[in-house]
């Protein structure tokens, strides 16, 4: 890496979480030079400006996030059900890291992007997609291999999957509560049990 590219990562590194928790319109740039230690001729030596800056930081946070959901969904599991469940066992793991970083950036962003800051919104879409597809494959996959029920849409589970999820994210943050989240959880598994496998619990 340049020393150009070094710094874009420090400054996209060092102010991930500022952005996460106080906000991707509300994050100043005195707040990402006070969170860095860098000037302003600094940081806007190596972005356009602020929202550039933004628009990065949701791009690293969205990516760390996705590389999580990738290892749940890993090799070493020896059928798709297990996949399913360890990707619902990862939130209930790690919900501690998810709020102390500000809570899921996908969330973050869609509910201060809207109309104001399109830029944000449409990668805030791509993320989702992608997150839908990606789950969605492994249902597909569960199917190929006569695992999962052939009846079943796996776009419309796997949408139905991220809108518990990331309500059970919501209101567990609002209320400190975790048993939000996990009751989200535990009817994700209730899903998978009951009307996604081939052959019912």
């Amino acid at each position: 890496m340049s020393k150009a590219d070094k710094t874009r990562q420090f400054i996209i590194e060092k102010t991930a979480t500022l952005f996460n928790t106080k906000g991707y319109l509300s994050t100043s740039l005195s707040d990402i030079t006070e969170a860095t230690g860098l000037t302003k001729g600094s940081v806007y030596g190596n972005f356009a400006n602020r929202d550039e800056v933004a628009i990065e930081v949701y791009k690293y946070n969205s990516g760390i996030q996705k590389n999580h959901l990738l290892k749940s969904f890993g090799n070493e599991y020896p059928t798709i059900s297990d996949k399913l469940c360890a990707f619902v066992s990862f939130y209930r793991k790690n919900w501690r890291f998810v709020f102390e970083s500000g809570g899921c950036p996908l969330m973050n962003a869609a509910t201060e992007s809207d109309d104001t800051f399109p830029e944000l919104k449409e990668r805030v879409q791509l993320s989702f997609m992608d997150w839908t597809k990606t789950i969605s494959e492994i249902i597909k996959c569960g199917q190929d291999n006569k695992e999962f029920n052939q009846e079943i849409i796996p776009d419309d589970y796997a949408s139905l999957f991220i809108i518990l999820i990331e309500g059970g994210i919501l209101l567990s943050k609002t209320t400190g509560e975790e048993k939000h989240l996990n009751l989200a959880l535990d009817r994700i598994l209730i899903l998978i049990n009951k009307e996604i496998k081939q052959n019912p619990l």
